[in-house]
């Protein structure tokens, strides 16, 4: 069997020339590994990128999540063009909404959007939303 070279993309210093986090937010970049073109994400949150702080409001953490989302794969080396599914939980599955708004905006087309399956969470620290992703980069 051979083995296939792992790329971890989690360093803090990957993340903060993107977006620029706080000292205090270092542990919050989603541990994310590449191997060969396949990136797989840890688990994303919504807290806030200036502060670290978990929002109280599910449209706030939702809109950081989808920034952080997209600041992982292009720190893998790829767009959100390569994302080919996501997993979303949600502390109350109803709460789609969010959720819609954001994965709208990054993808707004209806025939490249990437496979997606919601679920009912119950999650600590004020979390409401948070997600993962696979992406192939070529």
């Amino acid at each position: 069997m051979n083995c296939i070279p792992r790329a971890r993309i989690a360093s803090t210093a990957l993340f903060a020339p993107v977006l620029s986090y706080p000292v205090a937010a270092q542990q919050w970049p989603a541990r994310s590994v590449r191997i060969g073109n396949l990136l797989m994400s840890g688990v994303i949150l919504g807290r806030d990128p200036a502060t670290g702080a978990m929002p109280e409001r599910i449209e706030d953490q939702c809109a950081n999540m989808f920034v952080r989302m997209k600041a992982i794969v292009e720190a893998g080396g790829g767009t959100t063009d390569d994302i080919i599914k996501m997993t979303v939980w949600l502390q109350d599955r109803t709460q789609r909404a969010p959720v819609n708004v954001e994965r709208l905006k990054m993808f707004p087309d209806e025939h490249s959007r990437p496979a997606r399956h919601a679920l009912q969470m119950n999650m600590d620290g004020g979390a409401l939303a948070q997600c993962d992703f696979t992406a192939v980069i070529d």
